[in-house]
């Protein structure tokens, strides 16, 4: 019988630098297609069960409306929509966007009412100008091949006044805090995460890397405001380890 099991994807060298390869979106596709059956189980584990605190709290800052038109970018397996889907007051339309066609059938699956589903890459959305009222994303823009363009694309799809949320690992200032939070995601969660998973892409190891090589709080915002993006505010949780940054499309655009 063929050996079906998922190649490597990321390997020691390729880790050396993950956000400056030209393939990085193809791979990262590749990964997520091949980790999609254990994702949540595997996140649950990994963030101690904060996961859903973290995805609670976007509920919150996003101030649903019932007329809102949501879209989730790299929507995953779709625990953000349904989030938001049991959330006292819900959108009137959901839609979940993502380039893993496996991650998008197993969010299909998902108790979802008023979602729709498309698979696409987060720097080509394939919805026309002013189409939605808030875009999310979670732990998504850390991904992009290209995190320029993809808060250009936000900004083009939002309508004035609509509003982004966005969710994504940071690292905490205390020292003592960062060290000990390094040492968990660099050494421990790998081993374990990759153990339950079963995985041999490398996901887990990209993980880590992709975290602490990613831009700082100050560029993301710089590059959010550039895209056009006003009142950036960013919320800290759980010590730093992640951050919820929140902006809004000018009126005027």
């Amino acid at each position: 019988m063929p050996n079906d099991r998922p190649k490597q994807i990321w390997d020691a060298a390729l880790l050396e630098s993950v956000h400056g390869r030209t393939d990085k979106a193809d791979r990262v596709r590749r990964m997520f297609d091949a980790i999609a059956p254990t994702y949540e189980r595997v996140n649950a584990w990994a963030s101690l069960g904060q996961d859903r605190v973290w995805r609670r709290e976007m509920v919150r800052l996003a101030a649903v409306r019932p007329d809102d038109v949501l879209l989730d970018v790299a929507s995953g397996t779709g625990d953000v929509l349904r989030a938001f889907s049991v959330a006292d007051t819900r959108p009137a339309q959901l839609i979940g966007l993502d380039f893993s066609h496996a991650m998008l059938l197993r969010a299909a699956r998902g108790p979802l009412a008023h979602c729709l589903f498309c698979q696409a890459d987060a720097l080509a959305i394939p919805l026309p100008e002013q189409s939605v009222s808030i875009v999310t994303c979670a732990f998504g823009i850390r991904n992009f091949q290209d995190l320029g363009a993809g808060f250009r694309e936000m900004q083009r799809v939002l309508r004035p006044g609509g509003r982004v949320v966005l969710l994504e690992f940071s690292l905490p200032e205390h020292t003592l805090l960062r060290r000990m939070y390094l040492y968990y995601i660099q050494k421990l969660m790998p081993y374990f995460a990759g153990f339950l998973s079963g995985d041999r892409t490398g996901a887990y190891r990209y993980l880590p890397q992709s975290v602490v090589s990613f831009e700082s709080s100050q560029a993301v915002r710089a590059r959010m405001k550039t895209a056009g993006f006003s009142g950036i505010t960013e919320y800290p949780l759980t010590g730093g380890v992640v951050t919820i940054y929140m902006a809004r499309k000018s009126s005027g655009k």
